[in-house]
């Protein structure tokens, strides 16, 4: 039986295309926290979110051969695949029919009374939740966690122009919010 209290990174992958459990659950106890946050942070509901966490699992245990290390770190790897199950569970059908199926919150009841809402009140990271996730991704990326647009272009393998444009198109909608 395999005993270890830390893995390298090249250890963690060897075990992991050798489907070792132990490592797997090393993986999920180390890694499923952060990548549970990033989905939550797209989903915005915390059911959706650890049903998806679950997929993401089974997706990398059972997709670990084609991790390519020259591409990047393990880390880089699966939060990539967490960020795109997170944006297929928005774009779902079953999610969207629960979205528009949610019970008003009591803060629906307490901005009743209240005819305007200030930015300040609200936060920046309401304001950027309220975008359509393919921009609320790139705006989190790029504004909350630092990476540039090369590094998301090749994060979510999609083209550098397209990064641009709808940062710009994000960008302008939270202006528009903004001055609400």
């Amino acid at each position: 039986m395999e005993q270890a209290q830390h893995y390298s990174e090249s250890e963690l992958i060897l075990l992991l295309t050798k489907q070792s459990e132990t490592a797997f659950s090393y993986l999920y106890d180390h890694y499923s926290g952060a990548l549970y946050a990033s989905i939550l942070s797209i989903v915005n509901n915390q059911e959706a979110a650890a049903d998806t966490l679950q997929e993401v699992f089974i997706k990398i245990f059972r997709q670990i051969h084609s991790y390519d290390s020259s591409k990047g770190r393990l880390y880089t790897w699966m939060l990539n695949i967490a960020r795109n199950a997170a944006i297929d569970t928005t774009r779902s059908k079953g999610f969207q029919k629960t979205q528009k199926n949610q019970a008003l919150s009591e803060s629906v009841y307490d901005l009743a009374g209240s005819a305007e809402i200030k930015t300040d009140d609200i936060g920046l990271r309401k304001l950027v939740h309220g975008l359509k996730p393919e921009w609320r991704v790139l705006v989190e990326l790029s504004y909350f966690e630092g990476y540039t647009q090369d590094e998301i272009a090749k994060m979510l393998d999609i083209p550098l122009g397209t990064v641009k444009t709808r940062l710009r198109a994000a960008l302008k909608e939270l202006h528009k919010l903004i001055k609400e």
